[in-house]
């Protein structure tokens, strides 16, 4: 599939820069969102990025219009892409007794689920009438069970997995593959700031590697790294007054402003 074109959201850092660059490296053209703008343009440029092979859109997930509008004028002026990777994410803990963290939850819900429905929205229609491409949606091992002070962000990844298995289901008639990619821990800004062990911690170069195979391969769920599968599956066969010893006293995500 070398020399397509990937549309990867928040790709100013993290799982999302690392992706651009594997796929760049694989000899793929790239539409690049991400709120900053002129920071991810500056970045594109300092990788060698061409404006032939690289394409920067700002905009956020969380408005609607803003992502929508980017997806058209993707296809306006490179083309429909083969590929779609909805990877934009925000993870902060929350503690449901304090008031101000619902808005917490709502940045989170508006940016993991809207953000990516909203995402994938302007491709659903053209791709069906081509009968080709893929739809990535990045989840997390956090969805499989909820996590203490997590609630949130685990539930927002809780969400991704079913919509995108949704999804999947809607679009297998028309030869549009939907994949969803269950990270561990990567070494990201976004686990940096983490305050509990995170075992089998990964590069976000080597996510970024083997996350591009399972896409490529049109994989409909794929825990990276498959260390982390076993574990999750584990924890989901748990009895609740078992995995609620195990988590008891570990550590919360930290919340907004902490």
């Amino acid at each position: 599939m070398s020399g397509g074109l990937v549309f990867i959201t928040g790709a100013s850092s993290g799982i999302g820069q690392a992706l651009a660059l594997c796929y760049h490296r694989a000899g793929w053209r790239l539409a690049l969102v991400a709120r900053r703008g002129a920071e991810l343009q500056a970045w594109a440029q300092s990788q060698g990025l061409s404006a032939e092979r690289c394409a920067v859109y700002a905009a956020d997930v969380r408005d609607v219009a803003a992502i929508t509008a980017a997806g058209h004028a993707c296809i306006a002026q490179q083309g429909l892409p083969d590929v779609v990777i909805a990877n934009a994410g925000i993870s902060i803990g929350m503690d449901t007794a304090e008031f101000d963290d619902l808005d917490v939850m709502r940045a989170i819900y508006e940016t993991n689920n809207l953000g990516m429905a909203a995402t994938f929205q302007p491709f659903i229609a053209p791709m069906r009438e081509r009968r080709s491409g893929t739809l990535a949606g990045i989840a997390s091992v956090a969805g499989i069970r909820g996590l203490p002070g997590h609630g949130a962000y685990c539930s927002s990844k809780a969400a991704v997995i079913s919509y995108c298995e949704s999804l999947r289901g809607e679009m297998r008639s028309f030869g549009v593959k939907v994949v969803t990619l269950l990270p561990g821990y990567i070494d990201t800004p976004l686990t940096q700031g983490n305050r509990y062990r995170l075992p089998f911690l990964l590069r976000a170069d080597e996510f970024a590697q083997r996350a591009q195979r399972a896409i490529e391969a049109g994989t409909a769920y794929r825990v990276i790294p498959w260390q982390m599968g076993i574990v999750a599956k584990l924890l989901r066969l748990l009895p609740n007054a078992l995995f609620d010893r195990i988590l008891r006293g570990r550590p919360r995500k930290r919340r907004r402003g902490q």
